[in-house]
């Protein structure tokens, strides 16, 4: 098998009119496709960042909650590397979003911290 990037993230959420707008408005994804899918009573909504298609979002009636977190099986969290930390800290506090404090990575000393989208999904940011 030979991978030549990562595709795509799918995300479910509890409330899609919040969650697009955390990932458009506070995270500055740009909106490629919107699509109601009748059948399913669900949202499909693919988003880029820096022209790279990397989220689907996806709303559905009633999903159930994560088990637990972080360290249930399946997606721990996801990650987006960042030039200036604490600038995107201060940004993120304006929107009312709170961020753990700023860790240092024990293998690269690297600068990197985690918050949460609006279903409690584990996000990090990681300095580059």
């Amino acid at each position: 098998m030979k991978i030549d990037r990562l595709h795509h993230i799918a995300i479910i959420c509890s409330n899609y009119e919040k969650s697009k707008s955390f990932y458009t408005e506070i995270l500055g994804f740009k909106i490629d496709n919107e699509v109601f899918r009748k059948e399913r009573n669900s949202y499909k909504l693919d988003l880029s960042l820096n022209g790279q298609y990397l989220i689907e979002l996806f709303s559905f009636p009633n999903p159930p909650n994560r088990a637990t977190r972080p360290e249930a099986t399946g997606l721990r969290h996801i990650s987006f590397g960042v030039t200036d930390i604490e600038n995107e800290i201060e940004f993120l506090k304006s929107k009312n979003i709170t961020t753990q404090k700023i860790r240092i990575d024990e293998f690269t000393n690297k600068r990197f911290t985690f918050f949460d989208d609006p279903d409690n999904l584990p996000i990090e940011l990681y300095e580059l």
